[in-house]
């Protein structure tokens, strides 16, 4: 019989994307997915390294799984991703039970490693320090049947001092206009109507092969794909912003209205130390333009709290550009030291709280923001993508959720109407609330989709060179900058 595998994701979005990539290898391989709540024959860990205790998640999983392969010699762990590049041999130090160590840059050689650990029945761990094969290549087995992940770049050429990403992801490295439009093609006719494009530092794609203008180049010949009904990026870097990836979002017509752009801290002595190479300034006169072109857009941003030296001052310069800038919504987060990083080591580390009260005013006052925006959507008509993770019918109200454009969360009511994850539906909302949009009225329109129509089909396995084929669906990572 097929050997079974599960892949267990952590982290952001090009995690989600390099486990979609091991799933399709192992796919190719001859592996099976394993079934709900039963154990797999083969456990793979695509691990963090910028969240908060992610090192103590991982041990504590890794810990879980001993007495389970204590009774089932044959089962192999595998530990990958910006962890297992961070901490390499010390993995299998920790957890001498685990079989395959591999790191962010040879995705490729999973199968093979495991292979081998079998055959040699020893540990193996392979970290290589720079990309030899890009993920994107790699058969896919996608989480979804109407939205994929598309990688244009990996690794970062910036130095904030609180990410550690460049150390484990390399230096930033593009793939080539063809072979990405390529792929967007291929997605766009399996049925998907939207793609994120994915990268550390996405509008600094080009430079590694001397044009500045590829990505807004990029985004107009999205508009020339067939089917394809929804385009989205993630994340942009303020530095790098301009005015003619601006344009091409406004000109595109299916590039959404939605921008996140990590501001990180609206102080320019906290930029600074940072190593963020804008002002706040800058970094509004960017949401300015923005809104100039786009005056619908959602804009969403990272931001940390608590940097070393931090003052009382420099906090609240963060709430005025919040503010002023009136996010749609915000993913905050308390600094916390990284092993590895250079903000590590600088003094006048805040005591936790001090951090933890101004955390609490931030949430506060972005949420009344956010509320104020979802508010002023009451009695507009939306288009939602159906979603799949988020859009299962609870059980109190028979809602089904969704996307709508914009990037903003919509529940709504069916009705008597079959709706299927990948339709797409227009609803008018009643309610605004902070973190989501209520439309408990009629479904105005609803159109069946052949992603709607894919999703109600046995699952197909992954064959052919980054050809896709999809399974039940996974929730969407956090929409994070890295460094968060």
């Amino acid at each position: 019989m097929a050997r079974s595998y599960t892949v267990r994701t952590y982290g952001c979005q090009m995690n989600v994307h390099d486990s979609e990539r091991m799933a399709g290898l192992l796919e190719s391989a001859g592996y099976v997915r394993a079934a709900a709540d039963t154990h797999a024959d083969v456990v793979v860990f695509n691990t963090c390294a910028v969240r908060e205790n992610a090192d103590n998640k991982l041990y504590g999983n890794l810990s879980h799984l001993a007495p389970v392969k204590r009774e089932h010699p044959d089962m192999q762990i595998a530990v990958g991703g910006c962890l297992a590049q961070k901490d390499r041999s010390e993995i299998v130090r920790k957890a001498p039970w685990v079989d395959v160590v591999f790191g962010t840059h040879n995705v490729h050689a999973l199968p093979v490693l495991l292979e081998r650990a079998r055959h040699n029945e020893e540990a193996q761990v392979e970290i290589l320090d720079s990309l030899e094969v890009f993920p994107s290549t790699l058969p896919a087995r996608r989480e979804s049947a109407y939205a994929g992940w598309v990688s244009i770049s990996v690794g970062c050429n910036n130095t904030c001092t609180f990410c550690i990403v460049p150390a484990l992801r390399g230096k930033e490295k593009d793939r080539r206009p063809g072979d990405i439009l390529a792929e967007v093609q291929a997605l766009a006719a399996d049925g998907v109507l939207e793609v994120t494009l994915l990268g550390q530092n996405v509008n600094a794609y080009g430079a590694d092969f001397g044009d500045r203008g590829a990505f807004a180049d990029l985004l107009r010949a999205c508009g020339s794909v067939e089917g394809l009904e929804r385009v989205r990026f993630t994340s942009p870097h303020p530095r790098d912003f301009t005015s003619d990836v601006i344009a091409a979002m406004a000109e595109t017509p299916n590039v959404c209205p939605q921008l996140h752009m990590p501001l990180q801290s609206g102080s320019d002595d906290v930029l600074r130390r940072m190593r963020r190479s804008y002002r706040s300034s800058r970094f509004l006169s960017i949401i300015d333009e923005v809104r100039a072109s786009l005056p619908d857009a959602a804009i969403t941003t990272d931001i940390i709290v608590g940097f070393p030296g931090e003052t009382e001052e420099d906090f609240q310069a963060t709430l005025d550009v919040v503010s002023a800038a009136k996010f749609a919504s915000a993913f905050t987060f308390q600094y916390s030291p990284r092993p590895g990083t250079p903000a590590a080591t600088l003094p006048d580390q805040l005591p936790k709280a001090v951090v933890q009260e101004r955390y609490m005013r931030l949430v506060a006052l972005q949420e009344q923001i956010s509320w104020d925006a979802n508010r002023m959507l009451e009695g507009t008509v939306v288009e939602v993508l159906v979603a799949a993770g988020e859009g299962k019918k609870d059980s109190a109200t028979h809602r089904l959720s969704g996307r709508a454009r914009d990037g903003r969360l919509v529940h709504f009511a069916p009705g008597t109407a079959e709706i299927r994850p990948g339709d797409v539906v227009e609803v008018a909302i009643g309610y605004g609330a902070p973190h989501h949009l209520v439309a408990d009225g009629p479904v105005l329109r609803h159109r069946r989709t052949r992603a709607g129509d894919a999703h109600d089909r046995p699952t197909p396995t992954a064959t052919g060179l980054g050809l896709p084929s999809f399974g039940a669906p996974a929730p969407l990572a956090p929409t994070t900058g890295c460094g968060a």
